[in-house]
């Protein structure tokens, strides 16, 4: 799927990506807020903090509750959901957003932070090792990469279980059912991983570590540091 295409289904859902999404993701409320507080337990405050894929800010909101002074740049193909971040982070100044396709090309500049949520499981995985690489040489010695994304099992087995059993809590959500059927749209844009795959890819492009800190159905948090 070419990223053209990836733009135009994001672009479609714009203005209900947010109000839409504690219904996408049964866990939200873990998945977002509390891994992001324990995530800011153990960094260093960040100078400059890139959001991969950051959609209409919503991960970027969380981090900027506990680090407020940092400098952030939200990057993502999509202008339309960048204009909602823009919206979001009207009159913060240290806030930026930049239309970017980041599988291509990181932000310039110094980076101390680097953090993604449900992006990165679009590209094929030799895109995602390639991207991991880039971001590892990118950030310093002590620089952490934080991953919130979707993921496939190790068993084809376990994977289609725990995948009939989030469908069936979306059907159960309340979703329209044009919601669902755009969701199922976006769905052919899926390239999912497992976590164990994502960690050896993390490790093979030189972060010295890279952990599960949060595990939820198809939904998981990945830690990398340099």
């Amino acid at each position: 799927m070419n990223n053209e295409s990836i733009e135009k289904q994001f672009d479609l859902v714009a203005e209900e990506y947010d109000s839409s999404r504690r219904k996408f993701i049964p866990c939200f409320d873990d998945y977002y807020e509390k891994t992001t507080a324990f995530a800011a337990s153990f960094l260093k405050t960040p100078r400059r903090i890139a959001d991969l894929g950051a959609g209409t800010g919503l991960l970027t909101m969380y981090s900027f509750r506990h680090f407020p002074q940092a400098e952030y740049v939200l990057t993502d193909i999509a202008q339309a959901m960048l204009a909602v971040a823009e919206k979001r982070f009207a009159g913060a100044d240290n806030v930026s957003c930049q239309v970017l396709d980041y599988a291509q090309k990181l932000p310039d500049g110094d980076l101390y932070l680097v953090i993604s949520a449900l992006s990165i499981h679009h590209l094929e995985n030799s895109a995602k090792a390639e991207l991991f690489g880039r971001i590892k040489d990118k950030l310093p010695v002590g620089g952490w990469f934080i991953n919130y994304d979707q993921f496939c099992c190790d068993s084809p087995l376990m994977d289609k279980l725990v995948t009939q059993h989030w469908i069936g809590q979306l059907y159960r959500s309340g979703l329209s059912d044009e919601e669902l059927a755009r969701w199922q749209e976006r769905r052919k844009l899926d390239r999912e991983c497992s976590v164990n795959d994502e960690i050896a890819m993390l490790k093979n492009s030189g972060f010295s570590t890279a952990e599960l800190i949060y595990s939820s159905g198809k939904f998981a948090v990945i830690a990398a540091r340099v």
